[in-house]
C-alpha cells in the first residue's frame, strides 16, 4: 500500500496566492491592466512561495490579457566620480579611469538589477518576460504589451518620451506602490522631462552596441526625488480621490492611475520647485 505525501500546513499568517490575488482585485486591478509595480516584500509579510507568489497572485489578477511592469535599474552601471550617490561607496578619483575600462557592459538578458528588491528580479526572468535595452534606467514587462512599453528605449533617455514610462502613459497603466511611499514612484521622474527649465546633467556608463564594449556620455534630466513624498501626498488628498489605499498582506498599498499623476505632477513641480533658470 503506498500514501502520498502530504504538505505540511502552512504556519498562521502565511498568505497564499489565491488570498493575494483577491486581495488585489478589491484594491482594484483588474483582469486586462497594464500594471506598473513597486513594491516592499517585507512589508506584505510571509507568503508561501515568497517572491514567487506574490508574482503568481498579480499575474492572476492581471489575467492573461493584462501585463506586469517592473522598474529593473542598474544605476551602479554609473560614473565612477558618483559611486558615493549610485552605488553608497565613493572610490578614489585615481580609479576612475581603469574603471570605465573595465565596468561590465549593460546586458539586457542577463545584468541583474540594482537596489529595487526581489519582485523585479522574478518578473525580470520569467519565462517571456522582456526587458528594455537602458543601460542604467531599465524596465522588464510580462504580458501581451511587454514589447510595446520595452521596444526603443532610447540610450540617451532614462525615463522621459522615449522611455518605457511614455508607453505606459499611453496605455492607461496604473501604479501599484506596494508597501512602499511615493519616493519610488518612477512615474514622477515623466514630470519632470515636462518641467520648464528643469537642469540637466552628465551621465556615463558601460554598453555594448553590438560592436563591443565602449563608455558612453551623454546628457539627461538631473533627476530629484526630495519632494516625491510632498508631491504624493498633495495628489493623494485631492478631492476626486484618485488614489485607492488598502491593505495587501500587511503592507498599507496605493493604486493609481498613471497618466493623470503624471499630468498633476508637472504643474505641481512647477509651481512648487525653484526655477532652474538653465538646463546647463
Amino acid at each position: 500500500m503506498t500514501t502520498s505525501a502530504v504538505r505540511p500546513a502552512d504556519p498562521p499568517g502565511i498568505l497564499v496566492a489565491g488570498e493575494l490575488s483577491s486581495q488585489f482585485s478589491e484594491l482594484g486591478i483588474s483582469p486586462g491592466a497594464t500594471l506598473l509595480v513597486h513594491a516592499s516584500l517585507r512589508a506584505v509579510g510571509p507568503v508561501r512561495g515568497g517572491v514567487r507568489g506574490v508574482v503568481d497572485a498579480l499575474l492572476e489578477a492581471l489575467g492573461k490579457d493584462g501585463t506586469l511592469v517592473v522598474y529593473t535599474q542598474t544605476p551602479n552601471n554609473s560614473e565612477p566620480s558618483r559611486w558615493a550617490v549610485t552605488r553608497g561607496r565613493a572610490v578614489a578619483a585615481a580609479k576612475w579611469d581603469g574603471l570605465r575600462e573595465s565596468l561590465p557592459a549593460f546586458d539586457p538578458a542577463r545584468t541583474p538589477s540594482y537596489g529595487v528588491g526581489v519582485l523585479p528580479e522574478e518578473v525580470r526572468n520569467r519565462p517571456g518576460a522582456l526587458r528594455s535595452d537602458h543601460p542604467q534606467s531599465s524596465f522588464a514587462a510580462l504580458g501581451p504589451a511587454a514589447a510595446r512599453i520595452t521596444a526603443d528605449h532610447a540610450l540617451n533617455c532614462h525615463l522621459g518620451e522615449e522611455s518605457p514610462l511614455a508607453r505606459l502613459e499611453e496605455l492607461d497603466a496604473r501604479v501599484l506602490l506596494l508597501g512602499v511611499d511615493y519616493s519610488v514612484c518612477t512615474a514622477f521622474h515623466l514630470a519632470e522631462y515636462r518641467v520648464p527649465g528643469q537642469g540637466s546633467r552628465d551621465y556615463g556608463c558601460a554598453v555594448d552596441d553590438g560592436s563591443g564594449r565602449r563608455w558612453h556620455r551623454y546628457r539627461d534630466v538631473d533627476f530629484d526625488t526630495s519632494d516625491f513624498p510632498a508631491l504624493g501626498e498633495a495628489y493623494e488628498s485631492r478631492a476626486e480621490r484618485p488614489v485607492t489605499r488598502g491593505r495587501i498582506g500587511a503592507a498599507d498599498s496605493r493604486l493609481f492611475d498613471l497618466a493623470p499623476a503624471v499630468a498633476y505632477a508637472a504643474k505641481w513641480m512647477t509651481e512648487h520647485r525653484p526655477k532652474w533658470g538653465s538646463a546647463e
